[in-house]
C-alpha cells in the first residue's frame, strides 16, 4: 500500500511552512534518513529526512509552495511491487491534492480542498492519533496502518524516528496495551469560539486609503509568528519596567586593552559582548530573577542561558548563548558572532533560537538613547540598551565630569519578577559592566 509524506512539524509551533525545494524526485529510490526536501519555517529553512523506504511514487505539493499545514500530503511513496496505477486519482488517501506541476500559489488552497474532500469509504486513512491529554502524536502512515491491524494504541508506544516520530519498527517490536474502542455515542468536543477580529479588517483599512498608491507587502511566515507572538505577549504579560544610566568608562577603557592583546587571536570584543557577560553573571548573583514563566509554575533555572535579539531582513531571531556565565569573554564573542551569521543566513537549528530565561535587545548601535522592549514568553525579562552618550555626571566628590554613559531598560513580567528583586537583578547588571575586571575574575 503506498506510504503518505506529510508535511512534518519542525518546531513546537509550526502550524504551517513553505516547500522550499524538493532533493528527490518521482521515480527515485529513497531510504529511512535520506534528505527528501528542503522545509522554510517561519524560522529556518531545515532539512527534511524520509523515515519509510521506497520509490517516490508521485510529488502532491511543488516546490515553492506556501502555506502547507502540517501534516498535510505532500508527496507518496510506493513499496515492492507497487506502481504509480496504485495511487488513487486523488492520492493515497483518495483525497484530491495539488499536482506537482501547480503553481506555487495554489497549492495551499489544493491542500485545502483536499482535508475537506471525503475519502472513498473503500479504504479509509487512519486519523491522526493524540495523546490523552489532546496533544499531537507524530508517527509514519505505515506505523499508524499497523497499529491500527493490531490494536495498538500509539500513545503508549515510544518512537525512534527523528523528534521521536513513531516509525513501522516501533510498532512492529511494541507491546503496548490495546487501544479502547470508543463508542458512537461519544460526544463531539466543544467548538472553539473565534477570537475576536484585532481591529478593522484588511479590506476595511484598504477603503479607507482608495484613491492612494500604496503597495501590498505579503506577510511571510516570521512576520506573523512576530506579529501573534507579541501581540499576545504585551496584551498577556504584566511588565514593569526598571531604568539605570550606566558609567562605561572603565569599561570601554579594559575592552581596548583586552582587544590590543587579543589582536594575535584575531578576536575582537563589543560593548554588547560585555553586557552579555554582565546579565550572565546578574543571573548567578541573583539566581531568584534566573526564572521562566511555566503557565500555573515558575521554573528556576541553574544556568544562565542568555537570548540576544538579532536584526534581519523581515524579522528577528532571538539565537541563545547557553552556559554564558562559564564561557570565558573571547569564546562569547565567537559564538555570538556565529549565531548571528547564521541567523541572517536562516540556518539556525530551533534548539538554537528556543529557551533562555532572559533577552538583550541592543539598539545602541542605530543612535538609539533608550527604549522599552517587549516581554518575550517564557522569559521574565529583557534587557534594552541603549547607545553611549558623552554626558555631565557629578562624581561621588561633588565634582562635575564629563562620562560616556549608556541608558537601559529592563523589562520586567511581574508573575515571576517582583519590583525589589527585579531591581537587585539591574542593580547586579550596572555594577558588573561598571567594575568589568571583577566581572571577570
Amino acid at each position: 500500500m503506498p506510504i503518505e509524506i506529510l508535511m512534518p512539524a519542525l518546531s513546537p509551533t509550526m502550524e504551517e511552512g513553505t516547500l522550499a525545494k524538493w532533493l528527490v524526485k518521482e521515480g527515485d529510490t529513497v531510504s529511512s534518513g535520506d534528505l527528501i526536501a528542503e522545509i522554510e519555517t517561519d524560522k529556518a529553512t531545515m532539512e527534511f529526512e524520509a523515515v519509510d523506504e521506497g520509490v517516490v511514487g508521485k510529488i502532491m505539493i511543488a516546490e515553492g509552495s506556501e502555506g502547507v499545514k502540517v501534516n498535510s500530503l505532500i508527496a507518496v511513496l510506493l513499496e515492492d511491487g507497487e506502481s504509480a496505477d496504485d495511487i488513487s486519482a486523488g492520492g493515497a488517501t483518495g483525497a484530491p491534492a495539488a499536482p506537482a506541476a501547480a503553481a506555487a500559489e495554489a497549492a495551499p488552497v489544493a491542500v485545502e480542498a483536499a482535508a475537506s474532500t471525503p475519502a472513498p469509504a473503500a479504504s479509509p486513512a487512519p486519523a491522526a492519533p493524540a495523546a490523552a491529554d489532546g496533544s499531537r502524536i507524530f508517527a509514519s502512515p505505515l506505523a499508524r496502518r499497523i497499529a491500527a491491524q493490531k490494536g495498538l494504541d500509539l500513545a503508549a508506544i515510544q518512537g525512534s524516528g527523528p523528534k521521536g516520530r513513531i516509525i513501522k519498527a516501533d510498532v512492529e517490536n511494541a507491546t503496548a496495551a490495546p487501544k479502547a474502542v470508543q463508542t458512537a455515542a461519544a460526544a463531539p468536543a466543544p467548538a472553539t469560539a473565534a477570537a475576536p477580529a484585532a481591529g478593522p479588517s484588511a479590506d476595511a483599512v484598504a477603503r479607507m486609503y482608495e484613491g492612494r498608491t500604496f503597495e501590498e507587502v505579503k506577510l511571510d511566515g516570521m512576520r506573523k509568528t512576530i506579529a501573534a507572538r507579541l501581540s499576545e505577549a504585551k496584551q498577556t504579560i504584566p511588565h514593569f519596567y526598571l531604568r539605570r544610566d550606566i558609567k562605561l568608562d572603565a569599561l570601554l577603557k579594559f575592552r581596548s586593552q583586552l582587544n590590543k592583546q587579543l589582536e594575535s587571536r584575531g578576536a575582537k570584543l563589543s560593548v554588547n559582548d560585555f553586557v552579555i557577560k554582565a546579565v550572565a553573571n546578574a543571573l548567578q548573583q541573583v539566581p531568584e530573577a534566573n526564572a521562566v514563566w511555566a503557565g500555573d509554575r515558575v521554573l528556576r533555572m541553574k544556568a544562565s542561558d542568555v537570548a540576544v535579539a538579532v536584526a534581519i531582513e523581515g524579522g528577528l531571531f532571538t539565537p541563545v548563548l547557553q552556559d554564558a556565565d562559564m564561557k570565558s569573554m573571547s569564546a562569547l564573542s565567537a559564538e555570538m558572532k556565529d549565531l548571528a551569521t547564521r541567523a541572517r543566513d536562516r540556518k539556525l537549528a530551533p534548539h538554537e533560537y528556543q529557551g533562555g530565561s532572559f533577552a538583550i535587545s541592543n539598539l545602541g548601535m542605530f543612535g538609539i538613547d533608550n527604549f522599552d522592549a517587549i516581554v518575550n514568553p517564557p522569559h521574565a525579562g529583557i534587557l534594552a540598551v541603549g547607545t553611549g552618550v558623552k554626558k555631565p555626571v557629578v562624581g561621588d566628590d561633588g565634582e562635575l565630569s564629563v562620562a560616556t554613559v549608556m541608558s537601559v531598560t529592563m523589562s520586567v513580567d511581574h508573575r515571576v519578577i517582583d519590583g525589589a528583586l527585579g531591581a537587585e537583578l539591574l542593580n547586579a547588571i550596572v555594577d558588573n559592566l561598571e567594575n568589568p575586571m571583577v566581572m571577570l575574575a
